[in-house]
């Protein structure tokens, strides 16, 4: 039995590699075709050592990525060549290449980078940490109350950029000794100023219901997701209403441990393809692309699970409705927004038409949504965000100025051996 799992884990050791290799072949050949960085022109990088699997990270950054770099130019200093690959082909900030710790500081000493970026806590932050004169930045790639917002690496940045009051207080909740006050820095949601996509329908007077569910999860204390235990039942009322359109947009993951759930997933998208033909004017939507942006800015109601679309809803500053899930050791954190959510039962999902005319009626409604827009992300007006990133960034910039205007050293202090973080292969 061992003599077989080792086989199976060298042949995927093996694939890995090839994949790798290819990747780099490609990325290779793509930077080739372009021009060479500008010496000393960077100002922001944005590091990030994943693969194309956590994308999602740095595209949602993307376009307020390019809004600040007109300002303060940006590069993004990739690690992986799979991660870099797909950068590269996308519409991400310029793209430096930097599989080694020699690549990245040959790059480091040809740039005068000043604020490092993080959208993740990947093992490999570390290896960008040694360098000195230049403040590291944690700016995550979400808000949620799970326990990842609360990790004890946030000390290991100069500073972090979080969204507002909630994270504020969550964070002096767990971490000891942390100087919140002096080292986050509430700035928002900036992506919520630069939704991706374009409406793949007409617009009209129907009122808009995103269904954005969640997967099944991997365990009990997980078990969030609601496609089984609401989704059938709520997409058969939007569908059967002339007043009403629905964008379905379930998590791709949905199905990959219960069979069951991915059944009643596959039911839910045959439905609105039926829904369609029957009145191709219903223009109900089954999104399963890249883009998360324009489904919350168009969305009139948005019904989702508990996940990280709650706190991108909230963003939006519009109504939502939360389901409830109906595994009882599923996990509900209590301190922040789930403990005054408006909540869909299973029971009631049947009866989300009404449910939606409530929570876009009743001024109690509105008035809780209102505060809790606000605890979590401050002034969501258009713009507001945006000039918050912005006015961090340049108070980190006048600090840098400052701290190396009192500097005397005029040693490099990012000389050394350090060949133990390499990693060249």
């Amino acid at each position: 039995m061992g003599l077989v799992s080792d086989g199976k884990k060298a042949v995927a050791l093996v694939r890995k590699a090839v994949k790798n290799r290819r990747a780099v072949i490609d990325v290779r050949r793509s930077l080739a075709g372009r021009p060479q960085h500008p010496r000393f022109h960077y100002r922001v990088a944005v590091y990030f050592a994943d693969g194309n699997v956590n994308m999602y990270q740095m595209r949602q950054w993307y376009k307020p990525l390019a809004d600040l770099a007109r300002t303060w130019p940006v590069v993004v200093l990739s690690r992986s060549a799979t991660g870099a690959r797909a950068l590269l082909a996308e519409d991400s900030p310029p793209v430096a290449f930097v599989p080694t710790v020699r690549d990245l500081e040959a790059f480091l000493a040809e740039q005068d980078i000043r604020v490092v970026l993080y959208v993740n806590q990947n093992t490999r932050n570390f290896q960008m940490f040694r360098y000195g004169r230049r403040w590291h930045v944690f700016i995550n790639h979400g808000e949620s109350d799970k326990m990842y917002m609360t990790t004890n690496q946030y000390k290991a940045y100069d500073f972090a950029f979080i969204a507002g009051d909630a994270a504020r207080e969550r964070l002096s909740r767990v971490l000891w000794d942390y100087d919140v006050d002096r080292r986050a820095i509430a700035i928002g949601r900036p992506q919520a100023d630069h939704y991706s996509g374009s409406l793949p329908y007409t617009p009209d007077d129907r009122i808009v219901v995103l269904y954005a569910p969640t997967w099944e999860g991997d365990r009990p204390s997980a078990h969030y997701g609601s496609i089984a235990s609401h989704g059938e039942a709520l997409a058969a009322a939007v569908l059967s209403s002339p007043r009403h359109r629905l964008i379905y947009r379930p998590h791709p993951r949905s199905g990959v441990v219960d069979p069951a759930y991915g059944a009643a997933n596959r039911r839910i998208v045959a439905a609105i393809a039926a829904a369609n033909a029957a009145d191709p004017a219903a223009g109900h939507v089954h999104d399963d692309g890249p883009d998360l942006g324009w489904q919350l800015s168009a969305a009139d109601v948005a019904v989702v699970d508990i996940s990280a679309m709650v706190y991108d809803r909230l963003a939006a500053d519009k109504p939502l409705l939360v389901t409830r899930p109906v595994d009882p050791a599923a996990a509900i954190d209590t301190h922040g927004y789930l403990s005054a959510c408006e909540w869909l039962d299973a029971s009631a999902a049947a009866s989300v038409i009404a449910e939606t005319d409530r929570v876009l009626g009743d001024p109690e409604a509105v008035a809780r949504l209102e505060h809790w827009v606000r605890h979590y992300f401050g002034d969501t007006s258009p713009g507001a965000a945006t000039n918050r990133f912005h006015a961090a960034i340049g108070h980190l910039m006048d600090e840098w100025g400052r701290w190396y205007a009192l500097s005397s050293d005029e040693d490099d202090p990012d000389e050394g051996d350090e060949a133990e973080l390499d990693d060249d292969a």
